[in-house]
């Protein structure tokens, strides 16, 4: 039987590993996806620096090095991943030129303290982005308020960027924005048009989580049938709009000029509710010029057992009528999603800190051994 992971690249949909940790770059793992799983890009964020970095002993060899020396321990968790990144984009390299720069790509996200910081967001966004060096890296940065205007500004001067921390309709539709406003900015200063690449990070799972403990009060059928089923609907009502942004009118003298559309990306797609299939936010979210980052549980269930078919399309009439309900149960679908987006910057941040505490207990033991 087929690898259904290797399968979906007949939908155009790639697969991205939510994953990254030096011994996987070192002892084949990453590898070894990339050969037999067609893994197509990375994506990384605080909480998954802070899992490696702090459980396990692959970064013990450069915290040493680094150990006593006058660096603050942002530098030197810094230090850490940029060398990962800088790994990762390496192994990526000949994927990022055989697809002609569409695909490759290593996320590293900007300090999730800064996210309502636009100045200090493109500042760190471009300082990370040099500090690479590879052309198939791209930066994290938030949609919130603040990070929008630092979205324009960085596609604007030739950075690739990833989206992150989207929830609704109107993030989507300001990310969008951004990117071709970004986009035109780069042409007027004869930027070359498809160097620029980026990815709209549409977060899945954490919705259903969210709204389902809301039904779960509402004593009624239509609440009930509604449990697992708004973020796959609000995720495929976002996929009609880019088809219209991106296929239609608004994008179409920048899709002449040769640009690169933004992509979407399913985020947080592993299941959280046991009740639901372990593959549930990969096989109903597949479709043609689009992102699935998996966690490594996911990657395993959908390897052994996922289904691979054009699902994302499909059923889309009843995607809208099933977002067409909340109302009428007097669920306020638009503060549910920005409560999940300010909440998912608070535990970025958290993550963050985490981190930065990880590094420190690790270098304290290398002062005193």
């Amino acid at each position: 039987m087929a690898n259904p992971l290797v399968a979906l690249q007949e939908f155009d949909q790639s697969f991205w590993y939510d994953n990254i940790r030096r011994n996987f770059l070192e002892d084949g793992t990453i590898q070894r996806l990339i050969e037999a799983d067609g893994l197509r890009g990375i994506t990384s964020n605080p909480s998954i620096f802070e899992k490696a970095i702090g459980s396990s002993d692959d970064y013990d060899d450069q915290l040493a090095a680094l150990a006593g020396s006058e660096t603050d321990t942002e530098e030197i968790y810094e230090a850490l991943a940029l060398a990962d990144i800088r790994q990762a984009c390496d192994l990526f390299a000949d994927l990022y030129e055989e697809t002609g720069k569409q695909d490759g790509f290593v996320s590293l996200e900007v300090s999730p303290h800064l996210a309502h910081d636009t100045a200090g967001t493109i500042a760190a966004a471009r300082r990370l982005y040099a500090a690479v060096g590879r052309p198939n890296v791209m930066i994290k940065v938030p949609a919130t308020a603040a990070g929008i205007p630092a979205i324009e500004t960085l596609i604007g001067l030739g950075l690739n960027i990833n989206i992150t921390l989207m929830f609704s309709m109107a993030h989507y539709e300001a990310v969008a924005q951004a990117y071709s406003n970004g986009l035109r900015h780069w042409l007027n200063q004869g930027g070359e048009p498809g160097q620029v690449a980026s990815v709209a990070s549409f977060f899945v799972s954490r919705v259903d989580t969210a709204v389902d403990k809301q039904l779960e009060t509402i004593d009624t059928p239509t609440a009930a049938g509604l449990r697992g089923k708004v973020a796959i609907a609000n995720s495929k009502v976002v996929y009609q709009r880019f088809r219209e942004i991106f296929h239609g009118a608004a994008f179409a003298d920048l899709a002449r000029a040769g640009c690169n559309v933004q992509r979407l990306l399913w985020a947080s797609t592993s299941t959280k509710n046991p009740d639901y299939p372990d593959t549930l936010y990969i096989d109903a979210l597949i479709g043609p010029q689009t992102v699935n980052t998996m966690p490594p549980e996911t990657v395993d269930a959908f390897r052994d057992h996922g289904t691979v078919a054009p699902s994302l399309t499909t059923a889309v009439a009843e995607a809208h009528w099933v977002l067409e309900q909340l109302p009428a149960l007097s669920l306020d679908f638009e503060a549910i999603t920005e409560q999940l987006q300010a909440d998912g910057v608070a535990a970025f941040s958290r993550s963050f800190d985490a981190l930065l505490d990880a590094v420190a207990k690790k270098l304290q033991q290398f002062d005193s051994a």
